[in-house]
Parts: C-alpha cells; structure tokens; sequence
C-alpha cells in the first residue's frame, strides 16, 4: 500500500465523528443536521437517473411521519466539476457540461439548506491516470464546495462510484476513481464531510463477482442498475447515521418496514423526476438532448399533491 492510501485509512478512524454532517445520536434511523430542510444533489448521469436520491428520500419518510424533507435532484448528464471534455465526446456534437457553467444560477434558485455532489466518473475522461486531470478534479472539487459554503448551506462530496471495466472496457479506469476517492477522503481532517462510495461500491462488486462470475451492477459498467443505486443510498445513509440499513438488500426492503413502503417509493420516484426536469430547465442548463420539464410552479403544484397523498399513506 502506498503511503498515501495508508494515511488515508489511518485517518479514516480519527476523524470519523468530526463531521458536521455526522448524525451524532444513540437513534438506529439516519437524522439530518439541525435545520436542514431542503437537500439538493449534484452529480452527472448516475444521479440524474435518481434513483438513489429516491430511495433517500423515501427512507426518511417510511420511518418518520413528520419528516417534511425535500430532495432535489439537478445531476446533469456528462457534466464534470473538473471542466474537462474529450475529443469527438456525443459523437462531436457537444462537449461535456461544466458545473462551473451552471452553479451560479442553481444555489440561488434552489437556495438548499444541504447539498451532495457526486463528481469524478466522467472526470478522468475515462482515460489512464494523468496528474493535469486529476489537478482539474481536485480544482473542481474545492471550488464547489467553496461556492456552496459561502451561502450558508452545508457540503458533502460523495467518491465517485464503482467502474466495471468487465462490462464498460477501459481496463484500469477504477483504479483512477480510486485515486480520485482517496483524495477526497484525505481531505476529511480538515473538515470536509466525504460520503466513502467508491471503496464500498467495489468491494460489493468483487464480492457478488467472487460468487457470480456473470454478475454487474451496471449493464454498461458506468450506470448503475436499481441494485448498484441501493448501494449508492445504503452508504450515504450509512454516512446520515443509519445502523438498520448495513444488512438490507435492496430499496423494497428498506422502504418494507412501513406498510405502505412499496406505494411511498413509487411515488417519491415519480415526484423527483417531475420536478428534476422542471428545475433543470428552470436553472438553464445548457445541455443539448434533455426533456424539457414543465415550467416550475405547475412541476411544484404537482408535486404538493403527490406529497399529499405521501403524507396519507404514512
């Protein structure tokens, strides 16, 4: 192990109760921090497909009648924090998004009290390890977190997920997102909250692949399936506090312990992808190709009568 990961882990332990994200409490359920109510994640295609964010969100509402939370989902596709694009990316006809594009319109309107970023899959752009894009990355990665703080909100990152090059190619491209984890963990003694995907995201990988040779969690080995979002959740509750989701294998079974789980997450899943498109459009991405959402107040109308029917069911 080199010295840098060493340190990394030997860290890991010291500073696992600085966060101020970390849920300190005795209680088995994941808490938000004292006065969060809206919690906004960033990221690129994984967390704009926002399954994981769903089933967050969900959790909160199956085992707390009173939560009134909201999770708001404005990952982009392609995008990167680091700025970069490849050569010819979208068959040529536009390059990745940039967060940096779109930030300063996105914090004022959605004005969160949270946020979450997952960064870093599309930041090495897929190609071997090269110190100018891992520069761009941890560049990226202090900027926003700079931006975000100063309008009061809380940070987390959150270390990129899991690259099967069985199922993708890129042989060795894991291995990258491991360097770009790890120095993201690195960065938690100096008070920056850092949800740890990567490392448990592969881990299961190997784990179910020891078993089952046949076995992804993403069919094209970027985009995880609803198995590989439910081990993206898993962690960030995990990372919320949660001591009753380590064992549970999927998101039917954690949303299970309330009657009414399944119905909850069905619905949950169709009011984020109402109001993701609406936010996304109401921000003005730049991204070609993208659904237009409806215009904002009749996305949030909808949604208040989706919550109603949440709020019957708990």
């Amino acid at each position: 192990m080199n010295p840098f990961r060493r340190l990394v882990r030997a860290t890991m332990i010291l500073v696992a109760l600085a966060s101020p994200l970390s849920a300190q409490t005795a209680a088995p359920t994941a808490k938000l921090p004292e006065g969060v109510k809206r919690v906004l994640f960033l990221g690129d295609s994984i967390t704009y497909a926002g399954q994981y964010t769903a089933y967050v969100e969900t959790y909160f509402l199956t085992r707390d009648k009173a939560a009134r939370y909201e999770f708001l989902d404005l990952g982009l596709p392609s995008e990167t924090v680091s700025g970069l694009s490849e050569p010819g990316h979208a068959g040529g006809k536009f390059p990745r998004p940039d967060l940096h594009e779109r930030l300063a319109r996105v914090l004022p309107q959605v004005k969160p009290d949270l946020v979450f970023a997952c960064y870093g899959m599309n930041d090495g752009i897929y190609l071997p390890f090269d110190e100018t894009r891992f520069k761009a990355y941890q560049d990226g990665c202090t900027w926003l977190r700079g931006e975000v703080l100063k309008t009061g909100a809380k940070f987390a990152s959150i270390t990129p997920p899991v690259h099967d090059a069985v199922k993708g190619g890129k042989p060795g491209y894991n291995d990258v997102l491991t360097r770009y984890s790890d120095w993201l963990l690195s960065q938690k003694p100096t008070g920056w909250p850092v949800v740890d995907l990567h490392g448990p995201m592969t881990a299961y990988l190997e784990a179910k692949r020891k078993d089952d040779p046949a076995f992804f969690l993403a069919p094209d080995g970027v985009h995880p399936a609803d198995e590989g979002h439910w081990v993206m959740a898993r962690e960030i509750l995990k990372f919320l506090g949660a001591k009753d989701v380590a064992d549970v294998k999927s998101a039917t079974d954690m949303a299970a312990v309330h009657p009414h789980g399944a119905e909850i997450l069905k619905l949950v899943l169709q009011s984020e992808n109402l109001l993701k498109d609406a936010w996304l459009t109401a921000t003005g991405h730049q991204r070609p190709g993208m659904a237009k959402g409806l215009p904002l107040d009749q996305a949030e109308a909808k949604a208040k009568e989706i919550a109603k029917q949440i709020e019957a069911l708990q």
